[in-house]
C-alpha cells in the first residue's frame, strides 16, 4: 500500500470518458523534500466523491495504487502510460480557509482498493 501527504492545490470536474468509464483527478503537494512537488491523482468509477469533502489548502493522505500500461498505436508505435489511482482519501489537518475543525485524521470516506484487472476499455 502506497500512501503520501500533502496539501490540496486543485480538485477537477469529474470527467466521463466512455459510457463505462469517469475519472476525476486531483492535485496535492507535496513538502516533505526540499522542492515541493505537484502530484496528480485520479479517482476513478464510485471513488470520483472521495475529494468532496477535503478543501483547497487542506491537508490530507491518499492512499494510492500505482498502475502501468504498455499501448500500441494503429502505426505500431508502443507507447507507455502510468496512473497514479487514489482509492482512499483522509483528512490530516484543514486549512485554516477551510473553517473546518475536524481533527482527525480518520475523516476520510473508505472504500476498498480496487481489483487488479488485467483488460479494460482504455487504450492504454
Amino acid at each position: 500500500m502506497l500512501e503520501v501527504s500533502g496539501t490540496l492545490k486543485v480538485k477537477m470536474e469529474e470527467q466521463k470518458v466512455s459510457e463505462r468509464f469517469r475519472k476525476r483527478d486531483f492535485v496535492i503537494q507535496d513538502n516533505s523534500s526540499q522542492y515541493p512537488q505537484m502530484i496528480t491523482f485520479q479517482l476513478a468509477q464510485d471513488r470520483c466523491n472521495l475529494v468532496d469533502s477535503a478543501n483547497l489548502g487542506d491537508e490530507i493522505r491518499v492512499f494510492f495504487n500505482l498502475k502501468g500500461r504498455e499501448w500500441k498505436s494503429p502505426q505500431g508505435e508502443t507507447k507507455y502510460f502510468n496512473t497514479i489511482e487514489a482509492w482512499k482519501i483522509e483528512l490530516v489537518n484543514a486549512g485554516s480557509s477551510s473553517g473546518s475543525s475536524s481533527s482527525g485524521a480518520s475523516d476520510g470516506v473508505v472504500i476498498p482498493p480496487p481489483p487488479i484487472m488485467e483488460k479494460d476499455d482504455l487504450p492504454f
